[in-house]
């Protein structure tokens, strides 16, 4: 499935600013299950200087810096990308051994996936105790808890969408019974990394068959299968993810996968307001 994806961001200030240094996350990725055919990024005002780089996980992210002062920043990101079938996991010959928790302590890249999600690397109580209850009555095999997880999430947690703030943690998400995509996305990953398995915060796209009134960035949850690699799944949609699914970064830690980041200086108590758009054809 071949897709046009335009997500336009601009930012206004009331008065001219300086800009600060600003990491701009918005280029999907080009592997797996979709090949991106033609990037581009275009950034207003003109006065700016552009530099690619790698994040620790292999995304492509864009660090500019800006000259001069303004009163708005527009950021357009134009993609065609293409996107290919996932295959039903319970259908691919593998094996590996999927029973928990996972062996994997002889792989150090992916010891850091399983650390819990508090500063202190515990894990959230309220994630060890639904991660039980996913365990319960299944064969101690990864793709049986994965998707009784899931089922587990929907059942407890009612998604809604929520722009503004930090996500939450599994704990708050599953007291307040809401959550938007980013927050099941975290209690997914924290739920799967008390269990020993690797995972991961992704952002990028959901492209709909029945257009929205307006598209917005979604997020979902990467786990690593041996034998399977990473695979994404969506609490907040259909489970495993499809081809309807466009990457754009992943990360422990869902704030490094903003598709924006970045400061500006002016007086304290300057009002500002962003505005944005994605369009997908």
């Amino acid at each position: 499935m071949k897709k046009k994806i335009t997500h336009t961001l601009v930012y206004t200030y009331e008065i001219p600013v300086s800009l600060d240094e600003h990491l701009i996350c918005l280029k999907p990725r080009s592997n797996g299950f979709q090949k991106l055919c033609n990037y581009e990024l275009e950034i207003f005002p003109s006065s700016h200087s552009i530099f690619p780089m790698l994040s620790e996980n292999g995304d492509d992210i864009f660090k500019v810096v800006f000259s001069g002062s303004t009163n708005s920043l527009t950021i357009k990101s134009k993609s065609e990308i293409e996107t290919k079938v996932h295959p039903d996991l319970f259908q691919l010959e593998n094996n590996y051994d999927l029973s928990l928790p996972l062996k994997i302590e002889s792989n150090n890249t992916l010891i850091g996936f399983i650390k819990g999600w508090f500063p202190n690397g515990q894990h959230d109580p309220a994630a060890i105790k639904i991660a039980q209850e996913a365990l319960a009555g299944i064969n101690n095999n990864v793709l049986d808890f994965l998707y009784q997880l899931i089922e587990l999430i929907k059942d407890r947690v009612k998604y809604t969408p929520r722009h503004l703030g930090p996500a939450w943690t599994s704990g708050r998400t599953l007291s307040e019974r809401v959550g938007s995509c980013r927050d099941l996305a975290i209690l997914l990953m924290e739920t799967c990394r008390c269990v020993g398995i690797p995972s991961r915060f992704v952002s990028g796209y959901q492209f709909m068959d029945q257009p929205p009134n307006k598209y917005e960035l979604h997020a979902w949850t990467e786990v690593f299968i041996p034998g399977l690699g990473w695979r994404g799944f969506d609490p907040s949609g259909c489970g495993l993810i499809n081809q309807n699914y466009v990457a754009l970064a992943s990360s422990s830690m869902s704030e490094l996968v903003a598709p924006v980041r970045g400061t500006f200086v002016g007086p304290s108590k300057l009002k500002s307001e962003l505005n944005w758009n994605i369009e997908i054809t």
